[in-house]
């Protein structure tokens, strides 16, 4: 029997529940939405990142791993998520994972499954996405592609991924949302939002990614709205109206923060009521990740701060 191309999409996207429509013509066009479902009560939309644990993180790539510290695995920080914090959602940086290897994510998914945690978000590291190299820019593509992967096994809906940058290179438009708009295609066949963070200054400034996000056009490229790493800028006005801009094309994740602190120590604080507010009236019904600005003290006690506060917000 033969099987055309578009049957073998259909049974392809059928068995990874992949968001594929047909046009008349018989093309592809990816859905108007990613498919997600999400919690509706207000502690089943916490999450919680690993970085404000990175003292505590195991990994052969995490440099700021501490000395005499008690090491926690992924699924060792899972558990204290719930054993602390009640929090059964986790979005881990990449450099935190131990290993990559096929039997070491298939045995940590059974575990999270056992657990009763999950995946939410899975925070990659810098790639090159606007260097003039189109050799370079393919090779971020292709190595980002490989945790659209992992991140189908684990059951993550989505990757977080930091654009990096080269020296001496400003960011560009054009080749960022060329670079992301074929990675958010191959995250588009699989289901996996590939998430933007307004995070580094010089290189993701929330209007930037917002021009990336709309040049691209894609519904699997998407921002993530942080709360507070723009306010590191001075200028409160421009942190809530870059927040603002963000939400507009947001999805699953969001980062949340009460304050930030510069390198040279200045403590700026966040308006959680006026962040929470934006969110509020964009329609988000995703995820509220806990990312407690380790600078300010314990991160344990922290986040216990934060969890108190976005609940208050969230009820």
């Amino acid at each position: 029997m033969n099987i055309s191309r578009r049957d073998l999409l259909k049974k392809g996207s059928a068995a990874l529940g992949v968001g594929i429509l047909y046009d008349s013509l018989g093309s592809i066009a990816y859905a108007r939405e990613p498919q997600i479902k999400f919690p509706a009560r207000p502690n089943g939309r916490l999450a919680l990142t690993s970085w404000p644990f990175r003292d505590y993180m195991q990994g052969p790539h995490n440099s700021n791993r501490g000395r005499n510290k008690p090491l926690m695995d992924i699924i060792g920080f899972a558990k204290m998520a719930i054993e602390k914090f009640g929090i059964h959602n986790i979005n881990p940086l990449s450099a935190h994972f131990p290993s990559i290897e096929p039997g070491y994510l298939n045995t940590l998914r059974e575990q999270m499954a056992k657990a009763g945690s999950h995946f939410v978000d899975l925070g990659l590291g810098a790639g090159r996405f606007y260097d003039p190299d189109p050799a370079r820019r393919k090779a971020s593509v292709e190595s980002s592609k490989r945790w659209i992967d992992i991140a189908v096994v684990l059951g993550s809906p989505s990757v977080r991924q930091h654009l990096g940058g080269s020296r001496g290179v400003k960011p560009d438009v054009d080749l960022t949302a060329q670079s992301l708009g074929d990675l958010a295609d191959y995250g588009a066949r699989k289901n996996i939002v590939v998430n933007l963070e307004n995070d580094s200054l010089d290189n993701e400034d929330p209007f930037f990614i917002v021009k990336v996000i709309e040049k691209a056009g894609n519904p699997y490229l998407r921002a993530l709205p942080d709360f507070g790493n723009t306010m590191l800028k001075g200028d409160a006005a421009y942190n809530y109206n870059g927040v603002t801009a963000m939400f507009k094309h947001v999805f699953n994740m969001v980062h949340v923060k009460d304050e930030v602190v510069d390198e040279n120590g200045t403590i700026y604080k966040i308006d959680l009521a006026k962040a929470f507010g934006i969110a509020k009236a964009s329609g988000y019904r995703g995820y509220f990740s806990m990312e407690w600005e380790t600078k300010e003290g314990d991160p344990f006690e922290g986040t216990q701060k934060l969890v108190k506060e976005t609940l208050r917000y969230l009820s």
